[in-house]
């Protein structure tokens, strides 16, 4: 046994400790034989074996090629890459890249698009300072805001994503309180949010940017458009993104990834940030990485100059529309009959966000979780963990379901595992 002191950790790693997802995580690999509706995971039999190969061999077909794809990168990303995502992102907008107005030079590539939510809390955040996001959110930013001592404000958010006029209001009230000097960004996944499904409106876009630019008296308030189910689009109205409302460019960073459209393995993500973050971004990138996996980025390259990239998209959405559909059915067959149950009906993404009575508790210690693992066999996301703020003062009777993992038939067993538990409880 050691006889020096005790190590003596950061305050940083205090503020990152207990991560819920480490606890998912574990019950997984614990609970093997349990229909897991919580995993995030992408569809196994629809990652693209096929055409990553082809991919690869044209790559390394050419010793130039490859070797330059084997070499280090540069921080910010490859500039033939970045210049095919402008493309990309062009196409996604319904314009051209000279419509997109965007030069390249403002998109920087990242190791997924996780690593570009971390950089930016890292570059924007100190301890105290504020970050307003939708009612629920994406929890793993929560846990990235909390790592850096951030506050978090929850604003309203209802059936057509974060209300405008909740975030006006949410806005004067931190002014009232002498706080708003601290805040510094506005966090929304616009694109069938992780974890509730909806998306924000059409309608709602333009003026959440306005009430940004309304509201940045002490120094700018920026907005962070998570886009990373963007294109899992299965049905319903296509809506360019809030990064098209910032016709100046200075309030929102958009980032998007290639994680759940293509492959996860890759951790390929990209983001376009103002002009005056590209430097800060880099130079704390730079810090821990030199830039993301070079030979990944000529790799995807490849997949998107070949046409094998929108072909495998539309595969993909494909399959998930037919879970989405098989959890929504399940849904119905399972808990129409349960008074107080009800659950969002999404055009896209990977999840079902579903409400039990207010009195039924869902969190890891509540007797429906241990239920449910211990007893049925299956396995949620609680949806406490979704919202910011003190525990006591959070919903405590939602919970996440993922339908991208499990086939139709796992899906549908999954959900009579958790009806029954529900039932039980109920």
């Amino acid at each position: 046994m050691s006889n020096l002191p005790p190590l003596k950790l950061s305050q940083r790693w205090h503020y990152a400790s207990e991560q819920a997802i480490s606890f998912l995580m574990q019950q997984a690999v614990e609970n093997t034989d349990v229909v897991s509706l919580a995993a995030g995971l992408v569809d196994f039999a629809s990652l693209p074996v096929k055409e990553t190969r082809e991919a690869a061999l044209l790559l390394l077909s050419d010793d130039a090629s490859a070797r330059k794809a084997l070499q280090y990168g540069t921080t910010a990303g490859s500039e033939h890459l970045r210049g095919l995502l402008l493309k990309h992102l062009a196409r996604l907008e319904g314009t051209d890249v000279s419509g997109l107005g965007i030069d390249r030079n403002r998109l920087i590539l990242t190791t997924g698009s996780q690593q570009l939510l971390s950089l930016v809390c890292e570059v924007l955040l100190d301890p105290g300072d504020i970050c307003l996001v939708a009612g629920p959110t994406y929890f793993v930013f929560l846990g990235n805001l909390h790592g850096v001592g951030a506050r978090t404000v929850t604003v309203h958010t209802d059936d057509d994503g974060m209300c405008p006029q909740s975030l006006d209001a949410q806005l004067a009230q931190l002014e009232q309180d002498g706080q708003l000097e601290r805040v510094k960004l506005i966090y929304l996944v616009s694109y069938y949010d992780n974890p509730s499904g909806r998306c924000l409106s059409a309608e709602r876009r333009g003026p959440i940017v306005e009430i940004a630019r309304k509201w940045s008296k002490h120094q700018r308030i920026l907005i962070l458009e998570d886009a990373a189910y963007r294109e899992l689009h299965y049905n319903g109205p296509t809506i360019p993104s809030v990064l098209s409302h910032d016709t100046t460019g200075d309030t929102v960073i958009y980032t998007q990834t290639f994680s759940k459209s293509y492959s996860p393995g890759l951790r390929i993500g990209f983001g376009v940030v103002p002009q005056e973050l590209v430097v800060p971004l880099c130079d704390r990138k730079g810090n821990e990485d030199f830039g993301s996996a070079n030979f990944n980025q000529h790799l995807l390259s490849r997949v998107l100059e070949s046409g094998l990239y929108e072909s495998h998209v539309e595969e993909v959405c494909l399959a998930y529309r037919r879970k989405r559909d098989a959890m929504l059915e399940a849904a119905d067959r399972e808990f129409s009959d349960m008074e107080g149950v009800s659950w969002v009906h999404p055009h896209g993404g990977l999840y079902v966000w579903m409400s039990l009575p207010k009195r039924l508790e869902t969190g890891f210690r509540s007797e429906l979780f241990q239920a449910a693992t211990k007893q049925h066999g299956v396995m949620y996301v609680p949806g406490e963990l979704c919202y910011a703020g003190p525990l006591s003062e959070r919903p405590r009777h939602q919970m996440r379901l993922s339908f991208g993992v499990q086939s139709p038939e796992g899906i549908a067993d999954g959900m009579r595992r958790l009806a029954s538990a529900v039932r039980a409880q109920l």
